[in-house]
């Protein structure tokens, strides 16, 4: 099994792949999974805003399109140049709370070394999904 740190070092080495021209805020994360393997992920802007894509995102999309579940993952890292731990965006929020375990450690990271563990629960308290519809 994958180590914490050793997760939010991949999610660092995944940074270096954002498409990011207009914010230029890099992001990268990795979800690990129960079987050892690790996906990445990395955030991709547009011109068009609303079609970007988040590194979160394209982490647990990455391991769904491997033919992961949501039982499958087991960790997500985070990693951003940010003052603090970086947080996931709202739309990222809801995305963990339906496709990521609950309860499963969430590390939330910058490039200075500090660290946040956290979990899909805790980030979205008072989630909408399907019991909603």
């Amino acid at each position: 099994m994958i180590s914490k740190e050793e997760l939010i070092q991949v999610a660092i080495d995944a940074r270096a792949r954002s498409y990011s021209p207009y914010s230029k805020f890099a992001v990268g994360a990795a979800v690990a999974c129960a079987d050892g393997s690790v996906y990445i992920g990395a955030n991709i802007e547009n011109a068009s805003y609303p079609l970007c894509m988040c590194a979160e995102r394209n982490a647990i999309y990455n391991a769904m399109m491997d033919g992961k579940v949501r039982d499958d993952m087991v960790a997500l890292a985070i990693v951003a140049d940010t003052e603090g731990p970086c947080s996931p965006c709202g739309a990222c929020r809801q995305v963990l709370h339906e496709l990521f375990p609950s309860n499963a450690p969430i590390y939330l990271a910058n490039l200075n070394g500090d660290r946040l563990t956290t979990n899909a629960a805790e980030l979205l308290p008072f989630a909408f999904d399907g019991r909603d519809l």
